[in-house]
């Protein structure tokens, strides 16, 4: 198995990259070959000469870089020699079985429409992000920001997809998916929320457990947490802030301290053809290695393949 990172991408990069790229290596212990790609005379010099199999790392040029602050799409069709353009041909091609990047958001987004393509079926792809659970596990909250506009066929989806996940890579058997609204009764809510109750309800790929509250996120009602990524994404936002003002005020909790994205590494995009992952722009040599591994888990899972069958029928 092999998996991609994006080198170049990330505020740290290519020494994070790099450096969590070493301690994925170290976990993996020979499961996968991890590809690097990037700028050769940035990231070659990085690379460890002992200590490692000679098969532990491959490296692949990519000459551009899109930055932060390009316009996604643009720089995407205009940098076809980019580390995350390059990334993502390797991806459809079959050369890699995943591919992550701390880099631009916007700009994995457009690969993964235009490049890997999303599942036949699928209206809008998702981005997924993790939320823990006060019993220790952790469940799945989609979208947070891939669609800020919904349309109620597409948060029924983002249930499925959700549960899919939920079931192949997290190991739940039964997921059980709520909707995220202002009250738990059935006619709560906007005109898409109550729309999209409907068809999540009469669903028969997923086990709906209705209406959720915000004060619902982090208890066991659901392992699947559905909303627009409008919404979704001001939760996770919220969610890092806890993190960070417990660690300012120097104050430790089990439970709060897996509120850091490091612990993750990274939000996999839901319903293209391929496995693709996007990294916390910050990302540190730990959130790398575990992108990375996270990357692996879902290669080995299968849950793209499971994906389109899902949706095939």
């Amino acid at each position: 198995m092999k998996i991609a990172l994006d080198a170049m991408g990330g505020d740290f990069a290519p020494q994070a990259a790099v450096a969590g790229a070493l301690l994925a290596a170290e976990r993996l212990a020979g499961k996968a070959t991890i590809v690097l790609i990037g700028q050769e005379d940035a990231v070659r010099p990085l690379l460890p000469t002992t200590g490692f199999a000679p098969d532990a790392f491959e490296f692949v040029p990519a000459t551009q870089v899109i930055e932060m602050g390009e316009h996604p799409a643009k720089a995407f069709q205009q940098k076809q020699d980019s580390s995350i353009a390059v990334g993502y041909r390797l991806l459809h091609g079959g050369e890699v079985d995943a591919f992550c990047s701390a880099g631009s958001t916007g700009a994995m987004l457009v690969g993964a429409m235009f490049t890997v393509k999303p599942v036949s079926g699928v209206l809008r792809p998702a981005i997924a992000n993790f939320v823990p659970k006060l019993n220790g596990q952790f469940g799945i909250l989609l979208d947070v920001g891939a669609n800020a506009e919904c349309k109620p066929e597409m948060l029924e989806q983002f249930g499925e997809l959700g549960s899919l996940y939920a079931q192949y890579v997290l190991g739940i058997e039964h997921p059980l998916v709520g909707l995220l609204n202002l009250g738990e009764e059935e006619g709560k809510g906007t005109a898409l929320t109550q729309a999209a109750y409907q068809l999540l309800k009469i669903n028969p790929h997923i086990h709906f457990v209705g209406n959720l509250e915000g004060r619902d996120l982090f208890n066991d009602k659901a392992h699947v947490v559905v909303c627009d990524g409008f919404t979704g994404n001001i939760l996770l936002k919220m969610a890092e802030s806890v993190h960070e003002i417990m660690a300012h005020k120097n104050m430790h909790d089990p439970f709060f301290d897996r509120f850091n994205y490091e612990d993750i590494g990274g939000s996999p995009i839901l319903g293209i053809n391929d496995n693709a992952i996007i990294g916390h722009g910050r990302s540190t040599p730990m959130a790398i290695g575990n992108m990375l591994v996270q990357g692996y888990n879902m290669a080995a899972s299968g849950i793209a393949d499971q994906i389109k069958a899902t949706f095939k029928s």
